[in-house]
């Protein structure tokens, strides 16, 4: 496979600064089109369950993901980020994925259906 350069690995970090970055399920409830972005990509509203609630997010996420796809999907975020100002958008939550061999992303999400919420360990 071919695909973007692998990084190296980021530099050791403590179990507590692990702890510290709180990367939640969620599922997604709808998804808007975003033609403001730079680069192509969806506005997410996105279920993180009690007591975290409903959060908006910006995903380019266009390449492998059509809304229809999306919706009722869950997908893994990081909930404790201020948010960010992306163009006309405020974005509450970092939806998280893997780049696949293009530099597209891949979501992250449970492989079974979990509890809104439930935060990884």
């Amino acid at each position: 496979m071919s695909g973007p350069e692998p990084q190296a690995a980021a530099p050791t970090i403590g179990y507590d600064d692990f702890l510290a970055v709180d990367v939640r399920v969620g599922t997604v409830l709808q998804v808007e089109a975003f033609p403001q972005a730079r680069k192509p990509a969806f506005k997410l509203t996105i279920d993180f369950g009690h007591p975290i609630g409903v959060k908006r997010s910006s995903a380019q996420i266009t390449s492998h993901y059509s809304p229809e796809s999306l919706v009722g999907r869950q997908v893994a975020a990081v909930v404790n980020f201020p948010p960010r100002q992306i163009g006309p958008f405020m974005s509450d939550v970092l939806t998280l994925g893997f780049p696949d061999t293009a530099g597209e992303v891949v979501l992250v999400g449970p492989s079974l259906p979990v509890p809104n919420g439930g935060r990884l360990f």
